[in-house]
């Protein structure tokens, strides 16, 4: 038995189940979400003159880290519902806050309560191996002087750099308020998009070549692929676009008037990523349309060399079929040189018919 990756190379794949895996959403129906196996909490407490870092091994210890003078960013990697739940108990986060938090595939929104700004969103990977988008849900609640994000996945962040500019002296983000950090969470998983895309269109650009030089089964199995990847894209770029029109409409109090050219500047950025998107798509569609020509013009130019061998050959089936009929008294039945002369026409008539196929440019 052929290992997988032998048979993949043999025959054009179409991965079905990733076409059920993207479209198939029902709304009315909760999915089950998996416990997280780990859990990391990480708490940074900040102002202008003073940076602290935690780590927490439970949940219950989050509420005391809030203190007046300071800003607070509590990160908590890895959900298990009771910890959301804890959590959103200490903190007066509304129920409805819960379920988005636990729930899978939901799309990108923002919501506006009494006390708090909640940021739903997800954040863009590039599986290299597989050439395929993966997503991770990540909850942005903004309160007062502190903010809480929720993710899925302990194993990747995408944070790291917000982190090594909250250790700066005199750095923006040190001398702001808790709606700024909110705009720097924001700002870095729009950027993070761009990183993505990057990846994506180069692989678009090599089935394109690929497409180009050999247009055939397997080129459009990947065309088909990265549709599905756009698709998820898609998916996902064009409702953030909502979201910070939202922000920005938002009277919330959490909000401060001189932060708003910050969100209009993630909001511009994420109008160019979905205007990006578009344009991936519009590659594809154009890409799928070369495949069509491409595959079609290969047909043409068989269909084309049969039907000059088969013209070629129709002399000789007619001579043939001439001296072959059971007549008495043909012409040169019976003359010494017979056979030559029939043979010779053969051959100098259809050279005579590729003179002229020439010569009117057939071929």
């Amino acid at each position: 038995m052929f290992p997988t990756k032998y048979l993949q190379a043999i025959f054009p794949v179409f991965n079905t189940t990733r076409t059920k895996d993207i479209l198939h959403v029902n709304p009315t129906v909760v999915p089950a979400r998996l416990e997280a196996k780990e859990v990391v909490i990480d708490i940074i407490q900040y102002n202008s003159t003073d940076v602290k870092f935690h780590t927490l091994t439970t949940v219950t210890e989050c509420a005391m880290h809030v203190q007046e003078g300071y800003v607070t960013w509590i990160n908590i990697d890895g959900l298990r519902k009771a910890d959301v739940e804890t959590v959103s108990k200490l903190f007066n986060i509304h129920y409805l806050v819960i379920e988005d938090i636990l729930s899978v595939n939901q799309r990108p929104k923002v919501d506006d309560f009494d006390h708090h700004l909640v940021c739903l969103l997800n954040m863009l990977y590039f599986n290299t191996p597989k050439r395929s988008v993966e997503q991770e849900q990540i909850s942005i609640i903004l309160g007062k002087n502190y903010v809480i994000t929720f993710q899925e996945d302990a194993s990747r962040d995408v944070f790291d750099s917000l982190r090594d500019r909250l250790k700066l002296n005199n750095h923006k983000l040190r001398i702001s308020g808790a709606d700024y950090l909110c705009y720097a969470l924001l700002d870095t998983i729009v950027d993070h998009y761009f990183l993505v895309m990057e990846n994506l269109s180069e692989v678009i650009e090599t089935v394109e070549e690929e497409v180009i030089r050999y247009g055939n089964t397997k080129s459009l199995a990947r065309i088909n692929s990265l549709r599905k990847e756009l698709i998820v894209l898609k998916r996902n770029v064009a409702p953030v676009k909502d979201l910070v029109s939202g922000v920005l409409r938002s009277e919330s109090d959490l909000l401060e008037e001189r932060n708003t050219k910050y969100f209009k500047d993630v909001y511009d950025h994420i109008v160019q990523a979905n205007d990006m998107v578009e344009n991936y798509r519009d590659v594809m569609m154009g890409m799928q349309d070369l495949y069509m020509n491409k595959a079609n013009l290969r047909m043409n130019e068989v269909m084309k060399v049969m039907t000059i061998v088969t013209c070629l050959l129709a002399p000789a089936t007619v001579i043939g079929g001439i001296f072959g009929m059971n007549f008495d008294r043909i012409p040169y039945l019976h003359h010494e040189y017979g056979f030559f002369i029939a043979v010779s026409l053969m051959l100098l008539i259809p050279i005579w018919m590729i003179w002229i196929f020439k010569r009117r440019g057939w071929f």
